[in-house]
């Protein structure tokens, strides 16, 4: 069973409600909602909330809501709350969506997935994409990643990683997007864990696992993902639904 779980919190810092802002007409979380139903090995999907007013719209687009508590410390730990509503068992796969990604490619999701079918052990995957626009290799807003070469994660950091001390040095840079796959054994084990010093520094979830031995595998993936951050996103990301239309 794979099971895609949507963490979708209403009183977000930067953009409080921003699950319910209008994208071309629909609200952020039925388009993330319809872009992961599109995917071809997805047996389901919920959509964790913390707010009625979320689990309205939900119920209205026709989708599954699963209420939890608005006090949870990351949106890994919300999913794993919502997997156990769900009654997941131990050897399923679980799928984190970010809810604020209305426009990705759904093939991500099967290129996620894949390790999985190979790999009985795996625990964690997470997606990259090489960048392509240089703003993104300094800004904190955008989280690179480095790997070794057998595509485990070695970093991930708001800061230009790796950093070339000489300039001569020519290397590929990526940035992190926010998708994760586990099998719902080892989520469960990952929520147990205290949170870091790594993660509190950087605040970023996936460092939990790193500080305490874990891997998470690296999947690169060709189909970039752009969020919506603030405001000022809603115009950029609706021009490009709007282009997509036939």
């Amino acid at each position: 069973m794979i099971t895609a779980i949507i963490p979708s919190r209403f009183g977000s810092t930067r953009f409080h409600g921003k699950p319910l802002i209008s994208l071309a007409g629909k609200p952020m979380i039925q388009r993330v909602y319809e872009q992961t139903k599109k995917s071809s090995l997805i047996n389901q999907v919920a959509i964790a909330t913390d707010d009625k007013r979320i689990a309205d719209v939900v119920e209205n687009f026709g989708a599954h809501s699963v209420m939890t508590p608005s006090d949870i410390r990351s949106g890994t730990d919300r999913v794993a709350m919502a997997s156990d509503l769900l009654n997941l068992a131990p050897d399923d796969i679980v799928i984190n969506i970010q809810g604020d990604q209305p426009i990705f490619n759904p093939e991500c999701l099967n290129e996620l997935i894949a390790p999985f079918m190979t790999d009985n052990d795996l625990g964690m995957a997470t997606l990259a994409f090489k960048i392509i626009s240089k703003r993104e290799i300094t800004d904190p807003k955008d989280v690179k990643v480095i790997f070794d070469k057998n595509m485990f994660a070695i970093y991930f950091s708001r800061s230009q990683i790796p950093f070339p001390r000489d300039n001569k040095t020519k290397t590929d840079y990526y940035k992190h997007l926010g998708f994760y796959a586990y099998r719902k054994s080892f989520l469960d084990k990952i929520t147990a864990l205290h949170t870091g010093n790594l993660e509190n520094t950087e605040k970023l979830e996936q460092l939990r696992v790193l500080e305490n031995g874990y891997k998470i595998k690296i999947v690169i993936t060709e189909h970039d993902s752009p969020e919506v951050d603030l405001p000022e996103d809603i115009d950029r990301i609706e021009k490009t639904i709007f282009a997509e239309k036939p």
